[in-house]
């Protein structure tokens, strides 16, 4: 059993092998499916403050990205390994598997970039997209200020070339999981299953890889088709004191152009918005799917 289900009572357990990684997801509730897709260095128990909750209305589908949670962290030998668009075939392989061919998308931190990429790549896919709490990678690339360098500093170590994030950090990677995840709040059982599942050396390895391709074979994808906005309706929602968007970026206006039914929203805390505020979460979310 899934040491996940203890967070999410009701729910169950399910693990696919899509294109030989093992992806890891809980599952809950009845009606319209939506898949949740949780950020780094966390994985699907973030969503346990909301999930029940929408689970009275969708089945909701938790799932960890590869390389986190209790998904398969499988070495990179390619830069495509951990490219968005390979996290999110991951995803559209696990629904599909599970039954449904479209759904919702809700993705916070990297699973939101993951989830962007997976509306771009499986348009047909998406009902609706939410995404929590970024601005489009290549904006963030693109306007480093002091500011955006010291808030973002992991953006810039965690691509250096293997293995030196490798050595220099993955020793100690759960005391940065952990200290990454307390900034979500106080919850140690949330926390320590943070720490288990990500604080290794395979799942810092995967994290590496993540935000290597962040900065390298996603700015690629993202240039390609730069000029064909999502289709799907997109809910924007950011933090309004995050050190990642609402404290150092005009969210409106690094997300402009991007999707062709745009709506924004904010909410007052910081950047983990689902664990923060999850009650004025999961109105904009139940609002708007």
């Amino acid at each position: 059993m899934s040491e996940a289900l203890a967070f999410f009572p009701g729910f169950r357990a399910e693990r696919v092998t899509v294109d030989g990684v093992g992806i890891h997801a809980v599952i809950g509730g009845a009606g319209p499916p939506l898949l949740m897709l949780h950020g780094a260095p966390q994985n699907c128990v973030m969503w346990r403050k909301i999930a029940p909750k929408l689970a009275e209305r969708f089945t909701v589908v938790c799932a960890d990205l590869r390389g986190y949670g209790w998904s398969d962290k499988p070495a990179a030998t390619s830069p495509l390994d951990y490219s968005k668009r390979r996290m999110a075939a991951d995803q559209v392989g696990l629904m599909r598997a599970l039954g449904f061919k479209r759904f919702r998308l809700v993705g916070h931190d990297r699973g939101a970039r993951v989830s962007r990429r997976l509306a771009k790549d499986h348009p047909d896919a998406i009902e609706k997209l939410a995404i929590l709490d970024i601005v489009p990678t290549a904006h963030i690339y693109g306007n480093v200020t002091r500011e955006a360098a010291r808030n973002l500093w992991h953006w810039f170590f965690l691509t250096l070339p293997a293995p030196g994030p490798e050595l220099l950090m993955g020793p100690q990677a759960g005391v940065y999981v952990r200290l990454a995840c307390r900034m979500a709040g106080d919850d140690p059982a949330a926390i320590e299953a943070m720490v288990k599942t990500n604080g290794g050396a395979d799942a810092f390895h995967a994290m590496c890889a993540d935000y290597r391709a962040g900065a390298g074979v996603d700015l690629e994808h993202d240039a390609a088709d730069a000029d064909h906005p999502i289709s799907a309706p997109t809910l924007v929602l950011w933090g309004e004191t995050s050190q990642s968007t609402g404290a150092i970026f005009d969210v409106p206006a690094t997300w402009a152009g991007q999707a062709r039914d745009l709506t924004f929203a904010k909410v007052a805390c910081g950047h983990f918005v689902a664990e923060e505020k999850p009650e004025e979460t999961l109105a904009a979310l139940a609002a708007f799917l």
